[in-house]
């Protein structure tokens, strides 16, 4: 009696690259959080004190009925362009992975790719949220401390 097996004849290739890229990217990601930024970057001072101005004119120019001024298109940095970056190497390891795993490839390194790749995105997104959460915290605190000024001003 024969035993019939199926034979898988592709070594996983693709599955081991995607493990591979997903590696380089969720390294990518811790070192661009930890030691970025690399641009410039503006005291954190300076930066409130031009949003402080900017709220500011912003709601003498609606009480006035003036209309806003057009948006700016902000330059991007070398953040910017790192923090693409690690998106994109994660995104290519979730695909390479994809395939691994569409070619019958082993499945340990072709799933282990497509985690670690995702999880290097999510990663970016939730280091990004929560500091977006901590701004928002900042600023709530900045106008609350303008809240007190004016309404000692106006008497209310």
């Amino acid at each position: 009696m024969t035993e019939v097996t199926a034979q898988n004849d592709h070594s996983p290739v693709f599955g081991w690259l995607g493990f591979l890229i997903a590696s380089t990217s969720l390294m990518a990601a811790l070192f661009v959080f930890w030691a970025g930024p690399f641009a410039p970057q503006q005291s954190t001072g300076v930066s409130l004190g031009e949003l402080a101005a900017e709220i500011g004119k912003s709601t003498l120019r609606s009480a006035a009925g003036l209309d806003q001024p057009e948006p700016v298109e902000r330059a991007r940095n070398m953040d910017d362009f790192l923090q693409i970056g690690v998106a994109m190497l994660g995104g290519l390891a979730i695909i390479l992975a994809a395939v691994g795993l569409m070619r019958h490839e082993k499945k340990r390194p072709a799933i282990a790719g497509i985690v670690i790749g995702v999880g290097a995105i999510l990663f970016q997104f939730f280091a990004m949220a929560f500091f977006a959460l901590l701004g928002v915290l900042v600023i709530m605190a900045l106008l609350n401390s303008f809240s007190d000024v004016f309404s000692g001003l106006f008497g209310g």
